[in-house]
């Protein structure tokens, strides 16, 4: 007589369940980049106004905080901003932090954003935690990022201009992917113009945003060489201000500086966001050797000639050019909505699968408990305390209530743009 199995048939339906489940689930997110793609989304200035109304005096109140305490916070988030726009679009992947045991870095990670300040990652983390308290799983790290960027703005002195929102999340973030998208600190007018052209950018747009190093900070590895070796010369770059060159060679040697030591892009107000960065490069006082290029080049000197003149005119154009380009940033790439969502911690890709696959695999579990007592027992009062302890134990499963709002659903649907 063959021995008894030892799975009931209850049993090997919940396995197959739970295989169901996650291969799906799977699927899903191996999917093919050029299936599924989301429609055209449609950034507005009021695009949280139903979901997350408080959301900008949510996120002002940590850039004010963050300024009075850290002030490199300002120019280091404006940077944060724009390291993350120029690779693959402004989806706040530069926030994800590599992890352990991957081999792919994140773009964080990257040795062109080694230098990026450690306040800026502070304020954007800061922020969002903020904002989940009072809109769990409805904004995105991306909006956080551009807002705060317009924030500092304006607190070091410059325009206070409208953020166009509605920006995703990128869940890909690869080191290698930062080196020929971040501008070097030596390129030429037909380098930076090609870069910026590929961004969907004019030369008008590189101009104007250059301008944001009207305030900040550049360690000496990004001009050393305009001190001792311009371009091969073993001269200094005759385009530096003979008093600026002095006192820069004081600080960063030729050879075992101190790499930690940094000089103000702009040495004349290097703590306010104006227009004196235009008239410093007229002056020869530009720091890096790509600024300086500006003033130098035909095809770019009027304009900066005329921006040095008209404060009017440079304050409100820096920086709302992301808002009306950073849109065709983020389309370049051509991503699906499989590679973009709202995350609810901005540093933390695996973190958000995890709560994910746990939450399938215990909704499946719980299924499969009540399927088998439903068979073996009639008692009413047992399927209640399962959907009971069930329901209780929801809040240790996942992180905070705001990840209901993503589990709402075990497989992703696309996601509303329009809130009504």
């Amino acid at each position: 007589m063959p021995a008894p199995s030892s799975s009931s048939p209850s049993s090997s339906v919940c396995t197959f369940l739970l295989i169901f489940l996650l291969a799906v689930r799977a699927s899903n997110c191996a999917a093919k980049a050029t299936k599924n793609t989301r429609p055209p989304r449609q950034l507005s200035v009021d695009y949280y106004a139903k979901k997350c109304p408080q959301l900008e005096q949510i996120v002002g109140s940590v850039t004010s905080q963050q300024f009075k305490e850290a002030p490199v916070s300002g120019p280091a988030t404006i940077r944060l901003f724009f390291h993350d726009c120029f690779v693959e679009g402004c989806d706040a992947s530069i926030l994800i932090s590599t992890n352990a045991g991957r081999k792919e870095l994140a773009e964080k990670d990257a040795e062109d954003n080694k230098d990026l300040r450690v306040e800026a990652f502070q304020t954007i983390n800061m922020a969002k935690e903020l904002v989940e308290r009072k809109c769990p799983g409805i904004v995105s790290c991306a909006d956080i990022l551009a807002v705060a960027a317009r924030d500092f703005v304006h607190l070091a002195g410059g325009p206070y201009y409208q953020v166009k929102k509605g920006r995703w999340d990128g869940k890909i973030s690869m080191a290698s992917r930062v080196q020929y998208n971040i501008p070097r600190a030596n390129f030429t007018i037909d380098q930076q113009l090609k870069l910026f052209n590929s961004k969907g950018l004019t030369l008008e747009d590189l101009v104007v945003l250059s301008g944001a190093h009207t305030f900040g900070f550049a360690h000496c590895k990004q001009f050393v060489g305009r001190l001792y070796n311009y371009r091969g010369t073993k001269q200094p770059d005759p385009d530096m201000d003979p008093r600026l060159l002095k006192a820069l060679q004081m600080s960063c040697p030729q050879f075992g500086g101190n790499s930690d030591i940094i000089a103000p892009f702009d040495v004349t107000t290097p703590f306010m966001f104006d227009h004196a960065y235009y008239g410093n490069l007229e002056a020869k006082l530009g720091l890096l050797a790509s600024d300086q290029a500006l003033v130098l080049d035909p095809r770019t000197k009027p304009l900066v000639q005329q921006l040095g003149k008209d404060k009017q005119k440079v304050l409100p154009s820096i920086f709302s050019s992301y808002g009306e380009n950073g849109l065709n940033w983020c389309e370049k790439g051509k991503k699906t909505w499989r590679e973009e969502e709202i995350l609810h911690e901005c540093s933390e890709i695996l973190r958000e699968l995890f709560h994910r696959i746990t939450f399938i695999i215990y909704i499946g579990v719980s299924f499969c408990n009540a399927f088998a007592l439903d068979i073996h027992s009639s008692k009413e009062e047992q399927r209640t305390r399962m959907v009971r302890e069930w329901l209780n134990s929801r809040s240790n499963i996942l992180p905070n209530r705001g990840n209901l709002l993503l589990y709402g659903n075990l497989f992703p649907r696309e996601r509303e743009d329009a809130f009504s």
